[in-house]
């Protein structure tokens, strides 16, 4: 049996699978925590990743390893490749400012959609490199070069500290904000701006095939991924397939053959682990908005799924606004959530539950009508992530989306899509691994439901 391993260096913690190289069958893993926050040093992630391989068992008997990282966290390094400052994560709101000065100064959104395929958020590199242009320049200065959570990684397992031998691949460059998946190059006129006028060493952008070098004993690494994309590989979408993925965030993205080209800037641009595209809407609310209601109520998650359930469609007339920790779709940094329709009848814990679930699930079907928008064909819904765990969303999600939703069976599908890229980096081919997923269906909400919350959505945005 040819073993190969898997990395997910996400948010909250790092992940290790390792795998059967032919069939995905995980034969062990393991785990360790990242510190909280959204500045955090590289140095608690290459640490949270040896004792997540060490609970493993070690790499000791694996052919190939690859590593996929949460995408758009800034990470400067200095001509020696040591770290200028503690890197800043993709939930770091503070280069909001940032976002909109890009914005303005390249000439509008659809510039930026024109150019390379995302238009600046607080949460992209491109906005983040402005904010340290403008308000650490000593920093932006000694900055010698600038590459993403899993560059990072993936050249500290090779051993190299030559800034000029950092990687990267088209999924994770597409999030930055100066790269462009249409073309499949780097935009130096856009990063100029971004940058003011600092040219720091970039990742050097690899194909899905290929390896990024070896580690000691000949170990192959692959060229790792982004989240996203290495969770699509994970679970062996295609073109028509649309994933939708309810974790600290929510995230829905689909396979496509072509680009999108919002001149809105929702839906990015960004760029899938195998040579197509995979246009993307992402929020900042996911599965906590679940947490923070159920313990308002004083109840735990069981409990506030089965309260959620016994409540009906509509929840009474209740509308939840799930901007708890501001928004990203729409760009609200800055905005809070709200309950819409209050009335004596029905202020229960019963329809408080059932309208924070339904409200949360409304701003992704929010986002699947953006992806639909683009001209990409959703054929299937697969729907992943610590939020799917609960019963209600379950339950609810298939009535709101209006169709069949495809629940696979609990996984890390971020590092389980690492490690099959990890057996293509090995192999030369891309295995056909098997992902069982359960079909749930329901009684199609009526469109008032979904009206009702954009409404309300509508009274966040007027502010």
């Amino acid at each position: 049996m040819t073993l190969v391993a898997g990395v997910d260096s996400s948010t909250q913690s790092c992940k290790v699978l390792i795998c059967d190289a032919a069939t995905g069958e995980v034969v062990r893993s393991g785990s360790a925590p990242h510190p909280p926050g959204t500045e955090v040093h590289p140095d608690h992630w290459w640490d949270a990743l040896q004792s997540a391989v060490e609970s493993a068992g070690g790499l000791g008997d694996v052919a190939a390893v690859s590593v996929a990282g949460q995408q758009h966290g800034l990470i400067c390094l200095d001509r020696d490749g040591q770290v200028v400052r503690d890197a800043l994560l993709w939930n770091d709101t503070r280069s909001a400012g940032s976002a909109s000065t890009l914005i303005d100064e390249l000439g509008g959104a659809a510039e930026w959609a024109d150019r390379v395929g995302v238009v600046p958020v607080a949460s992209i590199t491109a906005t983040k490199l402005r904010w340290l242009a403008d308000n650490e320049p000593d920093h932006a200065d000694a900055t010698a070069a600038v590459c993403l959570p899993h560059d990072w990684l993936t050249w500290r397992l090779r051993g190299e500290t030559d800034i000029h031998e950092l990687t990267t691949d088209r999924s994770d460059a597409s999030g930055t904000g100066y790269y462009s998946a249409a073309s499949d190059s780097y935009r130096d006129d856009v990063f100029d701006i971004a940058f003011g006028g600092r040219r720091p060493v970039l990742p050097r952008v690899l194909g899905p095939a290929d390896t990024a070098g070896t580690m000691s004993g000949g170990i192959v690494i692959g060229v790792g991924a982004g989240d996203n994309a290495a969770a699509a590989l994970g679970l062996a979408v295609g073109p028509g397939d649309c994933v939708v993925s309810l974790g600290t965030s929510g995230v829905v993205s689909a396979v496509s053959g072509s680009p999108p080209r919002d001149a809105d800037g929702v839906v990015a641009g960004f760029a899938d682990a195998t040579g197509r595209h995979l246009p993307l809407v992402c929020t900042l609310n996911g599965a906590p908005v679940l947490a923070a209601t159920a313990r308002m109520l004083g109840v735990d998650l069981d409990d506030f799924g089965t309260l959620a359930l016994s409540a009906q469609q509509g929840a009474g007339g209740l509308a939840f606004v799930p901007y708890l920790a501001g928004e990203r779709t729409p760009n609200l940094p800055d905005a809070t959530g709200s309950l819409v329709g209050v009335t004596a009848d029905n202020w229960t814990p019963e329809n408080v539950a059932r309208a924070a679930v339904e409200g949360l699930l409304c701003s992704l079907q929010y986002c699947l009508d953006l992806v639909r928008g683009q001209g990409v064909d959703l054929d299937r819904v697969l729907m992943i992530g610590g939020g799917v765990r609960s019963a209600a969303v379950r339950d609810i999600a298939p009535e709101l989306f209006g169709r069949t939703v495809h629940i696979p069976e609990a996984g890390e599908y971020v590092a389980l899509g690492a490690a099959r890229q990890a057996a293509w980096a090995a192999t030369g081919e891309l295995p056909d691994w098997q992902v069982p997923a359960e079909e749930r269906t329901g009684v199609a909400a009526g469109p008032h439901v979904y009206a009702r919350y954009r409404e309300a959505a509508d009274l966040v945005l007027r502010g």
